[in-house]
């Protein structure tokens, strides 16, 4: 039976259905009641890419990774033994009838990436392992100084090279002597003869040492060699063979790793020790590679990658001075400007533009003011200079004022030692590819050359690692290099790491339930991702996203529509079918707007700017020394293909210069020239960004958005609660007063199973209701607190419409469509959307506070999570907070948000280093007569 009508299973008789269908052709599930989930019933055909869509908090995290996933996960764990699994997370058994069908389960969920600052993209996706291994068998030792290979030579090879020689051939094999210190020629000469050597090897002629012995050893003055022995190679004699072999081994012991073999009139120098051009080298192995190691690790920075040194950017701070307008900050004074003096006397000589801007020199040019000529001592002949000079105090002040974190120049970042670079393939070593970008790796590894042996012991290696960099590539990342830090990424970035890591393994057979890949991805970024996941389904896989992305939808087998609205007015499977289904039978909110019945409206008109704030000059990553203007007062939107500098410019530069700029606290600031403008105008900065509001059972989203003191003092304020000397403390579930003990105010007590999952039963001696029974008698409109933190958001509002201290910080719940979420709800039943959304409403509440005027919103893709009839209610508050005299900038993928923007401000034109360039500054009608711009081309599509 193949299922590609929409219907519905939530009554008894479609139950039926499902106990008819085949659980080799579908996944099946009957009466899941999971969270908000209504008895729903659901096939999901094998092997189909299924998109399950609906509002946030309908109920589709509950059905695809609470049911489905968990299902999987607890079955996996079950099927071990007892002992086993007191060593693994204990699952719950999800709340439903029966799951059959289920297969081997993947889930990719949203998650914070981690902020190890040893964690790079080479390490996070493995390909560093196979790399580190790649080089420790192949690698070959390349000396720094003469360019040959260095070679370690083995009894074998000697052996080998001897009878290779024609027959007949004489050959001696000899080895150096080692004179020891304060030893005579004659002492060292007599202890030879008793080790049982008769002859000695000298200007060109065999000597023997009893001879010398007897008057002769004072008037050696040439080098001594020990002859062990002599031989005529005939090939076809072993028991010669064996002798041989046994002659090398001892004069590579007695000439300490050296052995010399004299054939002819040529001689032939063979060495076990590991060395050439004067210098001894390390045998690479895995750990001589692994910056985590202390063997591995760069001795300068000690495996950071930066070190404390002069930093560039302090040195020449304003870039768009010249050199004659003084762009050298630490040649400004009287004293030390006479270092600048033959610069600017000498400069016409070699041709040096002293009055050009420092940021539009040449490379080369710039590198000049540093190195210096004979014409004038440059900066680093500068800094020795105050090096030197370190002992009086105005000299380190100096020294200190320019120091900064730099770039390690023994790993150039990569935080290798530096004889790791001397290990090569095929002209590259390790620390070039941790610098190319992931798509040069991978051509490299696509046009590698070896030879029979090391392709013997390459070739798993380089599958590997090339399959791993395909995914990479395919999912939008090509432009990252594997040395960039795990903790410098995007949100998307993080997403598409972690999706790249799962895909790599190449499962077959299993079912991948992934949850809103697309966040974080430009269109034209999604529509790679949608190509890997569809690959991923073609191999023999059931793939199911929980998505709100339209392409998604479009490309899908089938798509599940859960709600009809949110929360408890969710979990109902209101439709499952195709594309075009959908399209003909819009009775869902998802149908509607993917047929065009409703849409997100295009402002009438967009809002006019005067005022700006500039940043000029901005460099961080790959930003190309880009200057841009953000208007105040306006709606601004920051988009972009995914890498192309957006999250830089904002986080790294606009959002911490401007705070400081107002006497608050930030991060660390990201390179630029300057910031400029009517930053006056601005009151202060605040940034919602994606980190979610925290898990804890006792976070909540009414303690989150500060309304609960309220609600709490308005408890303490009535009559009975003072007559029993309640405060407001005694409200709270979290300290010892009011809380019920039993609980510790959780409503619910955990019992600990073992090897089974915990269980969690309702507290007996407050029913659940987290308080002592004294506390709730205390009641405010009939309602007593636990009531309270029961009501839905929506209801709450009604509720408290005489306290609009508190109606006022809940309103902006509502606002952004949460409406339908309880007080008390705890924050870790919340899902992505909510959780972010809940975080977006305790900002908004700051701008229906007083004196809320002037402030700078800047909002991290708060489109994460939402469909699109919530975009609709978020646009709503968004422009709430700009009519009440703030500005708003937005950094967005999403169409329907960068439609409704009255500014926009594009980067690209694609990601990494090729990106990091201003595309266009203007209106969305603008912006849409542009040719060849990713963005404009999506954006038509919706203004059409």
């Amino acid at each position: 039976m193949v299922l590609d009508q929409p219907y519905s299973m939530t009554s008894h008789t479609d139950n039926n259905i499902i106990d008819t269908l085949d659980p080799k052709q579908f996944i099946l599930i009957k009466n899941a009641r999971v969270h908000n989930l209504k008895n729903l019933s659901v096939a999901l055909p094998r092997n189909k890419f299924i998109v399950v869509t609906g509002l946030s908090g309908s109920g589709k995290s509950s059905l695809a990774f609470d049911t489905l996933y968990a299902e999987g996960q607890r079955m996996y764990v079950e099927s071990l033994s007892s002992y086993a699994r007191q060593f693994l997370g204990r699952m719950d058994k999800p709340d439903v009838d029966y799951i059959r069908g289920i297969s081997p389960a993947i889930a990719i969920e949203q998650k914070v990436s981690i902020k190890n600052n040893r964690s790079t993209v080479g390490t996070s996706t493995e390909i560093y392992d196979y790399l580190k291994l790649l080089y420790a068998r192949i690698g070959r030792t390349i000396s720094p100084i003469s360019g040959q290979q260095v070679k370690k030579n083995s009894v074998s090879d000697v052996v080998d090279f001897i009878f290779n020689l024609d027959d007949g051939a004489r050959v001696m094999i000899l080895a150096p002597l080692q004179l020891q210190h304060g030893r005579e020629m004659a002492r060292e000469l007599d202890l030879l003869l008793q080790k049982g050597y008769s002859r000695i090897y000298t200007s060109g002629q065999v000597l023997f040492i009893e001879d010398l012995l007897a008057g002769g050893a004072a008037d050696i003055t040439e080098q001594v060699f020990i002859l062990i022995d002599r031989a005529v190679v005939r090939k076809d004699d072993e028991d010669l063979q064996f002798r041989v072999s046994d002659s090398v081994q001892t004069a590579f012991f007695e000439g300490h790793g050296e052995c010399h073999v004299i054939f002819g009139e040529e001689t032939r120098v063979f060495s076990d020790r590991f060395e050439l051009d004067g210098m001894v080298f390390e045998e690479p192995n895995v750990n001589f590679f692994s910056f985590n190691n202390p063997y591995g690790a760069c001795q300068r920075c000690e495996g950071f990658g930066t070190v404390l040194g002069i930093d560039e950017d302090l040195v020449i701070p304003d870039k768009s001075l010249s050199v004659y307008e003084g762009a050298i900050a630490p040649w400004r004074t009287e004293k030390q400007s006479e270092w600048q003096k033959p610069l600017i006397k000498n400069g016409i000589l070699f041709d040096f533009p002293i009055h050009r801007p420092f940021n539009e020199l040449t490379e080369e040019q710039q590198q000049l003011l540093w190195t210096g000529n004979e014409y004038f001592d440059g900066l680093h002949a500068f800094f020795d200079h105050i090096q030197t000079q370190t002992h009086k105090i105005q000299y380190r002040v100096m020294l200190s004022r320019y120091r900064g974190r730099t770039t390690c120049p023994d790993c150039r970042g990569t935080r290798l030692r530096k004889d790791a670079s001397y290990v090569k393939i095929n002209a590259q070593s390790i620390t070039d590819l941790l610098l190319k970008p992931v798509t040069g790796v991978l051509e490299f590894f696509q046009h590698l050359e070896l030879d029979a042996h090391e392709t013997a012991v390459a070739d798993r290696l380089a599958i590997e690692i090339t399959n791993r960099l395909s995914y990479l590539v395919r999912v939008g990342l090509g432009y990252l290099t594997l040395n960039r830090l795990s903790s410098t990424l995007s949100g998307g970035e993080s997403q598409r790491i972690n999706l790249a890591t799962s895909l790599g393994s190449a499962l077959v057979g299993s079912m991948y339930i992934l949850d809103e890949p697309s966040i974080g991805l430009h269109p034209r970024d999604a529509e790679q991702l949608i190509g890997v996941l569809r690959s991923l389904q073609q191999m023999g896989n059931t793939v199911i996203v929980v998505e709100h992305e339209e392409k998604m939808m479009e490309i899908a087998d089938q798509i599940i529509d859960i709600g009809p609205e949110a929360g408890s007015g969710g979990g109902n499977l209101m439709f499952q079918g195709t594309f075009d289904d959908i399209l003909k039978t819009p009775q869902t909110y998802t149908g509607k707007y993917l047929s065009g019945e409703m849409a997100v409206p295009v402002p009438a008109q967009r809002r006019k700017w005067r005022n700006a704030v500039e940043i000029l000059g901005a460099r961080e990553n790959n930003l190309k020394n880009v200057s841009v203007k953000f208007p105040l007062d306006v709606m601004t939107v920051v988009t972009g293909v995914s890498g192309s500098g957006k999250s830089t410019l904002i986080k790294k530069i606009l959002h911490p210069a401007l705070t400081k700029i107002l006497g608050g606290h930030s991060d660390a600031t990201g390179k630029f020239d300057k910031i400029q403008g009517d930053y006056s105008k601005v009151a202060h900065v605040e940034f919602v960004d994606q980190n979610p509001i925290g898990k804890s059972s006792r976070s909540n989203p009414v303690t989150y958005v500060k309304a609960y003191d309220s609600i709490r003092t308005l408890f303490a304020d009535q009559p009975l609660a003072k007559a029993r000397g309640f405060k407001p403390s005694h409200f709270s579930f979290n300290i010892e007063g009011g809380r019920c003990e039993v609980c510790q105010g959780e409503g619910q007590v955990k019992i600990e199973m073992q090897f089974m999952a915990d269980i969690y039963l309702k507290c007996e001696s407050c029913n659940g209701h987290k308080f002592k029974q004294d506390i709730l008698d205390v009641k405010y409109q009939d309602k007593n607190i636990a009531e309270v933190l029961d009501m839905t958001i929506a209801d709450s509002i009604g509720f408290f419409k005489d306290q609009p201290k508190v109606a006022e910080k809940l309103r902006p719940l509502d606002d952004v469509g949460l409406g339908y979420i309880r007080l008390g709800q705890s924050s870790n039943t919340l899902s992505g959307g909510e959780a972010q959304r809940v975080k977006l409403a305790s900002f908004l509440t700051k701008g229906a506070t007083a004196h809320s005027e002037n402030i700078l919103f800047i909002f991290d893709e708060p489109s994460t999570g939402l469909h699109f009839h919530d975009i609709s209610k978020l646009l709503t508050a968004i422009n709430a907070l700009i009519d009440k005299g703030n500005s708003v900038l937005i950094i967005e993928h999403n169409m329907d948000i960068i439609k409704c923007a009255d500014w926009i401000i594009d980067m690209g034109p694609e990601g990494g280093l090729n990106g990091g360039h201003l595309l266009f500054e203007g209106t969305p009608e603008d912006m849409v007569k542009l040719e060849d711009n990713h963005t404009a081309r999506y954006l038509k599509e919706k203004l059409a």
